[in-house]
């Protein structure tokens, strides 16, 4: 078998370096990190092999499991071998923001594991991540709590008016089985924490603050901004709460 010849590149160091084909790519750090000093920066688990392209979104890292060949890499390609983790920043319905270390190379659904467990949330799957856009200025004459209390007193007209105003499903939601990086997601921008799916009540503990604040803040705002339509009397009853 012929052997693969490809650049390392490692900040401004860049070597070559033979590989069989099927060299997995968990071997071929491993090969790395004995070859060259400047791929002892830090923790092995820290550091992977990214391919990279002139689109941001289409450069790849490697998975470890795979062989070389999987990736149909040719003689003279140059590979990346850096740190994975990136900073991620995380708002919060109450508006305060985190900045969470994540690990770049793994998808929204494994990634909101680390999230939610470094916020103390322990539901994770019923959580989700929306990337915030700005909107347009919604037409005046769709009405809100605020401009016309008649019109949520009728339940065909209610029907009608949550049609108009926003609701979760308009939400610009990252998808669950891809990466940041293949979503377009940069690191200077700020990604909203929300929750998507409610399973089960009993999966909210009323001894948990956390959850309970970003549970109360989402239905406030929810009632509030019309994605939630309540009657007049309803909504009354849910503001003396």
């Amino acid at each position: 078998m012929v052997a693969l010849s490809l650049k390392i590149s490692i900040g401004n160091v860049v070597k070559t370096m033979q590989f069989e084909p099927s060299t997995m790519v968990y071997d071929a750090c491993r090969i790395i990190r004995e070859r060259i000093p400047e791929a002892l920066a830090g923790p092995p688990s820290d550091f992977g092999l990214f391919l990279s392209d002139d689109d941001p979104k289409k450069g790849i890292w490697l998975e470890a499991g795979k062989a070389l060949d999987y990736y149909m890499l040719r003689n003279g390609d140059t590979m990346e071998y850096r740190k994975k983790q990136r900073p991620l920043k995380v708002r919060m319905l109450d508006g305060t923001v985190k900045t969470i270390m994540v690990d770049d190379s793994k998808t929204v659904t494994d990634m909101l594991m680390t999230i939610c467990a470094r916020i103390g949330i322990t539901n994770h799957d019923e959580y989700s991540l929306v990337r915030e856009l700005m909107e347009e200025k919604k037409d005046e004459g769709t009405g809100t709590l605020r401009k016309d209390k008649t019109l949520l007193r009728d339940e065909k007209k209610m029907e009608k008016l949550k049609q108009k105003l926003h609701t979760d499903d308009e939400l610009n939601w990252l998808d669950h089985g891809r990466t940041l990086r293949e979503q377009g997601v940069e690191e200077h921008e700020t990604l909203l924490l929300r929750r998507k799916f409610f399973y089960s009540d009993q999966n909210v503990d009323s001894r948990d603050p956390v959850q309970l604040n970003l549970l109360y803040v989402q239905a406030r705002d929810d009632i509030l901004n019309g994605s939630h339509p309540v009657s007049f009397d309803k909504a009354c009853e849910f503001a003396g709460f």
